[in-house]
């Protein structure tokens, strides 16, 4: 995996699809600029909505990568009925999948996270300034100085990093 091609994604898990047609063009426009390689983390809300759009990408730029990236074995267990299926289904559509670790630990979420920045040169997200992984994460590609695009409400100013 080049790095210097690759994306990742972080998002809120409240998301519900209100972005949808903006991340897809941002999608197109990363993708004319060179970018190969989607790295989503496969948590519900915005991690998955994300992941439906790169498989929709295939159809126009049929060698796009998507990468699952899962914490951890059985991530999906406490996902409702319907996530999960969703889930399974993309799942099946990634063209590889990393798995962190066997099992769940505190800090595999972050670890995750950190993965996610440390092998993109450019993350997309879905942060609304308010605490937790998402923003861990959008503030870790900050201070690594990856390119960060954000559909959400919030994006601070790099300098405050």
């Amino acid at each position: 995996m080049d790095r210097l091609t690759t994306v990742a994604f972080t998002g809120h898990r409240t998301y519900r699809g209100e972005a949808d047609e903006a991340l897809f063009a941002l999608l197109c426009r990363l993708c004319e600029q060179g970018m190969r390689t989607f790295l989503c983390g496969m948590a519900v809300g915005f991690d998955l909505a994300a992941t439906e759009q790169v498989i929709a990408l295939r159809e126009r730029y049929p060698e796009v990568r998507l990468v699952a990236v899962i914490p951890f074995a059985g991530q999906a267990r406490s996902f409702s009925t319907v996530e999960r299926r969703r889930y399974e289904r993309l799942l099946e559509e990634a063209d590889e999948q990393i798995l962190l670790s066997e099992t769940y630990y505190k800090g595999c979420y972050q670890a995750r996270n950190y993965y996610l920045v440390e092998h993109a040169a450019a993350l997309v997200a879905w942060y609304d300034g308010s605490a937790g992984g998402t923003q861990q994460t959008f503030l870790a590609a900050l201070h690594r100085g990856l390119r960060v695009e954000n559909l959400g409400t919030i994006c601070p100013d790099p300098k405050l990093f």
